[in-house]
Order: structure tokens, then sequence, then C-alpha cells
């Protein structure tokens, strides 16, 4: 293995509460894999996309993006053993919407506890609605179902992960033919409503399944293999199901002799979206004793002449890459500057 990859969305605190979370931490492998380091790049995101900075970076750099849209639906398709040949597809998240004081909110999908069961349930019901407008639903798992709408291919749609906690006016698909998908998503809401498998849901203390999430747009030519090995951890089922390797956890891959490798946590997302701070701080630490302080010992040891980190918040990415060598300057103490705004 020459070089490694490490992606950790959320990663970089807010830049309103940066200088107090930076002190409250103890992560001096990060400290050492930051401070002493090759080469540095910060970009701010794009004001007008509709994705966080990290998944157009992933997009990019797997071969499957523009830079500007995420047509990640073939590829995941594909990851589920799904031919996406014929047409246009999206990734379709059942969700959760609920009415704040002046706008809607969609809940995150990982706090949705959606089991299978129920999730069969309400694509069962729903499929003939998709199917009477000529848009096929196909399922891959309990938070990713998969649309064929070949009318809607201009469709500007958002990723999930950034539209979730944001007032979802500003998020929702826009185009000439958004009013289709707003009626079909009407009818689903209207069925879905009482659906035995929402009163169990609630029954339990859980949000119902009132809408769907359509995004990720592609052709089956979009669904290139992903020139690196792509390995992740906590990571949403459409990433889960393009990565190239499974089960391994960071510290086999340390291990392991072989190819580059890119490796995505996602352990930060939850606790960062939901504004839970000292979670954030707790996983920051676990990631410390997991993942920062193995990789220095790996580097240190000659495992690979290059680490790259790619940290990011909601409105910028950080890039970072340190060798050996850039960990011998000894004039550069260990800070955490760089996670600073």
């Amino acid at each position: 293995m020459t070089e490694i990859t490490l992606v950790l969305p959320f990663a970089l605190p807010p830049p309103e509460l940066a200088p107090d979370l930076v002190r409250a931490l103890n992560t001096q492998g990060l400290a050492a894999l930051l401070s002493r380091s090759a080469s540095l790049r910060t970009s701010a995101a794009d004001p007008g996309a509709r994705a966080l900075p990290h998944e157009l970076w992933l997009g990019c750099v797997l071969g499957l993006s523009d830079g500007r849209t995420l047509p990640f639906a073939a590829a995941a398709m594909r990851g589920y053993g799904l031919d996406p040949a014929g047409g246009t597809w999206f990734i379709v998240n059942p969700a959760h919407i609920e009415i704040a004081r002046s706008h809607l909110l969609m809940a995150d999908a990982r706090r949705l506890g959606l089991l299978e069961s129920h999730a069969r349930a309400l694509f069962d019901s729903a499929k003939p609605y998709f199917d009477e407008t000529g848009n096929t639903l196909l399922y891959g798992d309990a938070h990713t179902w998969f649309m064929r709408a070949d009318g809607w291919a201009a469709l500007d749609t958002a990723s999930p992960d950034a539209a979730t906690g944001m007032n979802l006016t500003d998020w929702l698909p826009l185009g000439e033919r958004a009013s289709d998908y707003r009626k079909l998503q009407n009818e689903v809401q209207m069925l879905w409503h009482q659906h035995p498998a929402n009163v169990e849901r609630e029954s339990r203390g859980f949000g119902a399944i009132n809408s769907f999430w359509p995004w990720g747009a592609a052709t089956a030519a979009d669904a290139v293999a992903p020139a690196a090995l792509l390995a992740c951890a906590e990571a949403p089922p459409w990433l889960a199901a393009i990565a190239t390797r499974h089960g391994a956890s960071f510290a086999q891959l340390l291990a392991e002799p072989g190819t580059d490798v890119l490796f995505c946590d996602g352990s930060l997302a939850e606790t960062a979206l939901a504004a839970d701070w000292a979670g954030w701080l707790a996983h920051m630490q676990r990631l410390e004793q997991d993942v920062f302080a193995p990789l220095l010992r790996a580097l240190a040891g000659g495992r690979f002449a290059h680490v790259r980190l790619v940290l990011s918040h909601r409105n910028a990415l950080t890039e970072v890459t340190t060798t050996a060598l850039a960990q011998r300057k000894f004039w550069r103490r260990h800070t955490l500057d760089r996670l600073l705004p």
C-alpha cells in the first residue's frame, strides 16, 4: 500500500463552535497528522450546491461525478445486485418529515429506527402508485429504494444529508417536473397515513414514514467501477453499496498489504447533524484511539508513503497530506489549529 485516504465527514467543527470544541479535544495523533503536513488545501462549499462537500468530493474521486451533481444511483443499484439498464434511475429514501414552527424539517435517516418488515410493507403498498405513473420502483434495503423515472431526468434534487435538519423548502426537488414529484408524494403520503406499519412505529415512539426523498439520478453509463479500493464504516447505505470492500475494520486495512485505499468513516455525521456536540467529542476521542493514533504509527513504521485526510463540515472541506518525512519536522508543534476556521 502506498497511500491511504481517510474521509471524515463532519470532522471539521462548525466555525462558531470550533474554538470551544477544539479546546475540549485530546487527540494527539490527529494533531500530529494535521500539523506536520506536506500539503494543505481548504475549499469553501459552493453556495449553490445541493450536496455536502464530502459527497461531491467522493463523487469526483470515484469517477462518478463532475463536482456539481451526484449521479450515484446506478452504481448503488449494482451494489445491491440490481440492473440500472434502460433509463434514468433515482435513489429513493423513505423519510419522516415534520412541521416545525415555521417550516418543514426532514429527520436524519440514521435515527428513523426503520425495521425491514415495516419498510417492506410501506414499499409494497406504494409500488403500484409509482408503477401507475410509469416510474418503476425497486427495493434495495429498508432505507434505500430505486425509482426509474426517465421523464424526471432533469429534476434538480438534493442529497438527504444536505437537506436533513434544514428548512426543507430550500431543498425540495426543482424543475419543470417538480409538480409531478409533489403529486406523487401527496398520493403516497395519504396512502401511508395510518398505515399499519406507521401505527406500529408510532406506538414504539418513532415518527411515521410519511414521505420519500428522490435524488442521485443516474444512468447505467454513470456506474463506473471506482478507481481505488473503497471501504467504509458507519456510512449511509448508498455509499456502503458502492464500496468495493465490505466488513473490514480500519485496523484490518492498515495491516493488509496491497493497493491504495480510500476509507470513509461516517460515524460523526449523526451527532453533527443533531448538533449533539458532546456526542461528537466522544466520537472524536474514539477515532483518536481506533484510527488517528494507529494511522500515525503505521506511517512512521513505513507501511505506506502518503496519508491523506479529508475533513469537512457543511460549508467547507480540508485536505491534508502527510508523509513519514513530513512527520520529522520536529520544529512544527502538534496542534489542532487546522480544525479552526
